[in-house]
Order: structure tokens, then C-alpha cells, then sequence
């Protein structure tokens, strides 16, 4: 099932970034564009909306007041060029908070966190997952792969899909990257970046900012190799 979406932004401009990037993520759907939140309000009475674009800073009604003035709210991701807004939108519980302009990567990982909380993924892509096995099941290219979790050298964000690497194969099913954070043993898997999961098994050396898995150059963000190199003992 597609997931819903409505664009409501003053700006035609923003609303046209917004829904080029929707055109390019396969689980979206555009139900709507509305250039304020007037208009959204109406709309909202006719229509659903699973997931909103929302500006802030709009005529008539601000984006968190229409917000407020919802029942049944959807998932919502603020899109603004106002950063102070930010704690007012995590208080009304966003899903997230794009700053314009923001990249096609970063509304991905925005859209991650709403497919997330849509529960849209996980069942479709993983058949089976004890964390007391060895291994689990992935769903793929109408296939069903038995994987090792020894046998993952590591894992890469790629849209509304995983890039799974393996000793044996590349894999490509369809899950979030965060959605396939949590099928993995923290035991055995550490995040290295906001794009990039290993298996500590198959660290060959650590260069710099670059760990290298099974002789495979992966980057270490700068925001993640403290924790990388205490759970490292390091």
C-alpha cells in the first residue's frame, strides 16, 4: 500500500522540491498540494492523508497551529527555512524537521522515520527473525535468502531499500535502513555512519575516518566513532 501524501507550503517553489523528491521514492503517493493551511483544512475534511509536508510560516495559519486545530493528525515532517522552530514541532511529536533547502538524501531519511511509524515495513521484506538464531530470512527479487549473520560483511542505506552485503552475494530487499537496524544483533553489527552498518567480525584495520571491512573502504561518521570505537574496547 502506497503511503499518502499531502504537500502544504505557500511557496510554489518548496512545493515543487517537495514533490519531486515524492516522485522519486516508489512508497509515496501525492494525494494534494495545498499553499496554506486554510486550504489543507478542507481538504483534510474531503480526503486522508497518511503523511504531511508541512511549512510553518504560512498566511492565515501557521503550520503548528493547523497542526493543533487536527483530530486525527498524520504523520507529519515540517519543512521550513526557520530553524527556531524546531522544539515547538518535536513538541506537537513530528516525525521529523527538514530545514530548506534540504537534499533528496536528507528527506529520505525524513521518510524513513514515517514508513517507520506507519509500520510499512519490516513484515514485507523480513519472513522470520529470531535474534537466539544464526541467521535470518530475506525477502528479495520474488526470493526468499537464508543469510548468516557471520556471513553479512555490511549493510548500506539506499532509499526505501537496504544494500545488504554478504560473503556470498548483494542483496536489495525492500526495507528501510533503520527497518533493518533493528532485525541485526547489537552483539555483532555497530552503525558507522548514517548510511553504513558492519559486522565487526570482519573489520580488517581502521584508517583515519575509514574502517575497512573484509578489505572493503567504509566511512566513519563523525558523529558515530566515539561510540564505534568504545564498543571496540578502543
Amino acid at each position: 500500500m502506497a503511503v499518502k501524501c499531502l504537500i502544504v507550503d505557500d511557496e510554489p517553489m518548496a512545493r515543487d522540491v517537495i514533490r519531486r523528491y515524492i516522485e522519486k521514492v516508489p512508497t509515496l503517493q501525492l494525494v494534494g498540494e495545498c499553499g496554506n493551511a486554510i486550504d489543507a483544512m478542507v481538504f483534510l475534511h474531503n480526503e486522508s492523508a497518511d503523511l504531511i509536508f508541512l511549512d510553518i510560516r504560512m498566511p492565515h495559519l501557521s503550520g503548528t497551529e493547523f497542526v493543533r486545530s487536527l483530530r486525527n493528525i498524520p504523520k507529519i515532517i515540517f519543512t521550513t527555512a526557520y530553524k527556531e522552530y524546531a522544539l515547538n514541532a518535536f513538541d506537537l511529536a513530528a516525525v521529523d524537521y527538514l530545514l530548506k533547502p534540504f537534499s533528496l538524501e536528507r528527506f529520505i531519511v525524513a521518510v524513513d522515520k514515517a514508513l517507520e511509524r506507519l509500520n510499512k515495513v519490516t513484515s514485507a521484506a523480513f519472513i522470520s527473525e529470531d535474534k537466539k538464531d544464526d541467521f535470518i530470512f530475506i525477502k528479495t527479487d520474488s526470493k526468499i535468502y537464508r543469510v548468516l549473520y557471520n556471513d553479512i560483511v555490511y549493510a548500506e542505506a539506499s532509499g526505501n531499500y537496504t544494500k545488504i552485503v554478504t560473503t556470498q552475494q548483494t542483496l536489495m530487499p525492500a526495507i528501510t535502513f533503520s527497518g533493518f537496524e533493528q532485525q541485526l544483533p547489537s552483539s555483532l553489527f555497530i552503525r558507522v555512519h548514517r548510511s553504513f552498518i558492519i559486522n565487526k567480525s570482519h573489520i580488517t584495520h581502521i584508517e583515519g575516518n575509514r574502517v575497512f571491512v573484509n578489505n572493503i573502504e567504509i566511512p566513519i561518521g563523525i558523529n558515530y566513532k566515539e561510540t564505534f570505537l568504545k564498543a571496540l574496547g578502543i
